[in-house]
């Protein structure tokens, strides 16, 4: 019986560190940029949200901070510097290789479009989010940029 409640009680607190995460990154990570169009086609959104191209090195920095993006909160990636990484979500090493550009982008942009059970904030999504600080409505968590970045990043992991 002990080994079931040991069991329930990481459950409850993996639900819990994902709540105070997605609640951390919606205000606090929340920028002034407005979000650009783009369009979904089948699983993925093929056309870039800006002009420039998305900068790896950018891009392994957002994934990396824990302030900004809390990726590492569920996710673990190779950034080995990065300690503590999470384990209930999709391992991001070799994500490039099993997944397009498009369709990470729109796993970024709004992950509940791929699947509408999922935890991981819309980055780029701004209409239809429940519990939005008051500083944060109408702001996404990352900028057109910052997505293009962190694709380009995740891309890289082959």
């Amino acid at each position: 019986m002990q080994v079931v409640s040991e069991v329930g009680l990481i459950l409850f607190c993996t639900h819990i560190r994902v709540v105070v995460a997605i609640a951390l990154i919606v205000t606090a990570g929340a920028t002034n940029a407005q979000v650009a169009a783009y369009k979904v086609v089948d699983d993925g959104i093929p056309q870039a949200l800006t002009t420039a191209s998305g900068d790896i090195a950018r891009g392994r920095a957002l994934v990396a901070n824990r302030y900004q993006s809390m990726c590492l909160l569920c996710h673990q990636a190779p950034i080995a510097e990065e300690k503590f990484q999470g384990d209930i979500s999709t391992n991001l090493a070799g994500a490039g290789a099993r997944w397009s550009a498009a369709q990470l982008r729109l796993r970024i942009v709004d992950a509940r479009r791929i699947n509408p059970q999922s935890v991981m904030p819309a980055y780029h999504r701004i209409e239809g989010l429940n519990r939005v600080a008051k500083t944060s409505v109408g702001k996404p968590i990352f900028d057109a940029q910052q997505v293009e970045d962190v694709v380009a990043y995740l891309v890289s992991l082959r």
